[in-house]
Parts: C-alpha cells; structure tokens; sequence
C-alpha cells in the first residue's frame, strides 16, 4: 500500500516507473488500496499521474505523419496543465496564459486534438482509466473555448476568465462557469463510463 500517504513519495515512484494497474494480492491496484485506507491525496496523485513519455510519443511523426501532432516546444507546457491536481477551470485558464507558446489559436487547437487523442487511448486500453479520460476532456473542452475567447472577443482570455468568475445579480452564482463544466460532462463522447453516468445522475437533478 502507498506508504503512510505520502504524496510526494508516491509521485517519486511513479515518475521512477511504478506501474498503477498491477494489482495486489486480494486484486486490488495502488490507487485502489491508497482509497481503501483513506489516503484520499495518494489516490488523487495516482489518478493525475500522467508520464511525459507518454505525451511525448505525440510529438514524433507518427505512421505515414509529415508532422508531429505536437510540436516539442507545447509539450512541457501541455504536460504542466495534464498534471495539475487543481481543476478550476480559471486556474487551468491562467495556466495557459501565462504561457505565450500556449495562448495562440494553432497551438491551443494542436493540443487539444492531442487531448482527445489521449482521451480515446484512456478508454480504449485494457485497463481503462475513465478518471483521467474524463480530465483530458474536460481540459480539451477549456482549450475550445479559449480558441473562441481568442477569435471573438477584443479581451480575449481576460475576457474568458470575467465570464467565468461573473457572478448572477441575486447570488453572486458563476453560472456560465456551472454551465461551461456541465456541458463539457455532457459532451464526453463515451457515454458508457460508470464515471460518467454517476456525474450525470449526480448533476442533472440540480437547479443551476
């Protein structure tokens, strides 16, 4: 089991080469075991765990490919947004702001045709991991609408993340913030996932 919880050694250990989906002797995996004794931050850093590698398979000509799908230099930055814990949608907003590379309409479009790549691979592999599915389009549906902010409006991502912070007159509610998350669940493409099910039965009951 994760050792008492520890979140920076279990993230030393994946970056090492812990595989996550080995399971132990009653068939449970690490993240698994980690919720089992509460070790609530372990599971979290597990679940996040997304190894550059990985990410940098795409920026390599892949098959009959002139080009990468990613050029090198959106890489690290890309990796920096996949692995944030916090999934505010304005911290993720600033995340890609304060980054010059990241906040142009071509780059923003590469990486999230790369998320929902990444997204598809999730689902289809044979240990299936709907959590981090479900995050890379989550972020993938962030970028679209950065992409919009950045061709439509005159304030571009300043103007994204006002939206998303206005709050209603009677309440102060962000509710283009509500609506954005919302609509983002609803446009995950694999409508079989337990995970996504238990969010929809979970939010459609509720007002906005």
């Amino acid at each position: 089991p994760p050792n008492s919880g520890n979140k920076e050694i279990t993230w030393m250990m994946l970056e090492a080469g812990a595989e996550t989906d080995v399971v132990n002797s009653v068939g449970r995996t690490a993240a698994q075991m980690a919720a089992f004794v509460g070790q609530h931050d372990c599971v979290t850093v597990i679940n996040n765990f997304f190894p550059r590698e990985r990410l940098d398979y795409y920026t390599k000509p892949q098959g009959l490919d002139k080009e990468p799908k990613l050029p090198v230099k959106l890489a690290g930055p890309l990796h920096k947004i996949i692995t944030t814990t916090n999934m505010h949608p304005v911290k993720i907003v600033l995340l890609v702001k304060e980054n010059p590379l990241l906040a142009e309409v071509e780059a923003l479009q590469k990486c999230y045709r790369v998320l929902d790549l990444i997204c598809e691979k999730c689902m289809k592999q044979k240990d299936m991991n709907e959590v981090l599915a479900m995050k890379m389009h989550y972020i993938s549906c962030i970028f679209q609408k950065c992409i919009t902010f950045l061709n439509e409006r005159e304030d571009k991502l300043d103007g994204f993340i006002k939206s998303l912070l206005k709050g209603r007159d009677k309440d102060g509610f962000p509710v283009y913030q509500e609506k954005l998350i919302r609509e983002s669940i609803r446009k995950f493409p694999y409508c079989e996932a337990t995970l996504l099910q238990q969010l929809v039965r979970s939010i459609a009951p509720v007002e906005i």
